[in-house]
């Protein structure tokens, strides 16, 4: 049975990496949380299964095929409801302009964008109407929509529109009693980049920090979970750095 007082949670992109992070530490606070997939059913039950608490589920769709209604309304029916977005998924695309042919170019901006921006701001449309006072939206941005990003520059320019989108959200929403908020991370040690921090190139990317280390998901994903509580109502609207000071603006 649903615990009516309990808070409820979906976490797009969770299956893995920084979202599998933010959907454990949600679970930590009291949530139940949807984890979202697109492909990875079998790494999505293993989050959720994994999770502290009960009533964790999971949920399918391809945020790039107009399946963002389904998404929130998959949600809602397990759940009974939704108290908070986390705009987590997305994908990078390594596209220079120098190097890249430009029909690859059209279609890395095309799906970028679509993935990374238009997939958020659908989310976020179906899922207010779902909200209720004390509702959050949370979106994941990067540091890179403000120090640039010369090989995935779609990547940087749908991140900045995301942090615009949270900043004029957390302003039409606000009476509606729901916050909008988001974190910039840098560079951050998850599977997919293994390889790489373990390579050469690896010496320079954690330099980029004056710690000396990249950032760990569940550091993201502790700046999630506050933004997502009841005492953070104030920092709607903020884009808070979660960089390890690897960029400062």
């Amino acid at each position: 049975m649903i615990d009516p007082m309990t808070r409820r949670a979906l976490v797009t992109g969770a299956s893995r990496g920084i979202g599998a992070a933010i959907a454990h530490a949600l679970a930590e606070s009291g949530h139940q949380v949807a984890v979202h997939y697109r492909s990875g059913a079998d790494e999505a039950r293993q989050v959720a299964e994994g999770l502290p608490g009960e009533g964790h589920v999971t949920v399918q769709g391809d945020l790039g095929a107009n399946q963002a209604e389904q998404v929130v309304s998959e949600t809602v029916e397990k759940l009974g409801g939704l108290d908070v977005l986390v705009n987590n998924a997305g994908i990078y695309f390594h596209h220079n302009i120098s190097t890249t042919g430009f029909e690859e170019w059209q279609q890395a901006w095309r799906r970028t964008i679509e993935l990374n921006l238009y997939g958020p701001a659908d989310l976020t449309w179906h899922a207010v109407r779902h909200m209720g006072e004390g509702g959050r939206v949370i979106n994941v941005g990067s540091r890179g929509a403000f120090r640039g990003e010369p090989d995935a520059p779609a990547y940087g320019a749908a991140k900045a529109g995301l942090h615009a989108m949270t900043q004029s959200l957390a302003q039409s929403l606000a009476p509606q009693g729901i916050a909008v908020a988001a974190v910039a991370p840098g560079f951050v040690r998850t599977d997919m980049v293994t390889e790489l921090l373990a390579s050469p190139a690896g010496e320079a990317i954690r330099a980029q920090s004056p710690f000396g280390r990249v950032g760990e998901p569940r550091e993201v994903a502790a700046a999630v979970a506050w933004l997502a509580s009841e005492s953070a109502l104030w920092a709607s609207g903020t884009v808070m750095d979660v960089n390890g000071a690897s960029y400062l603006r």
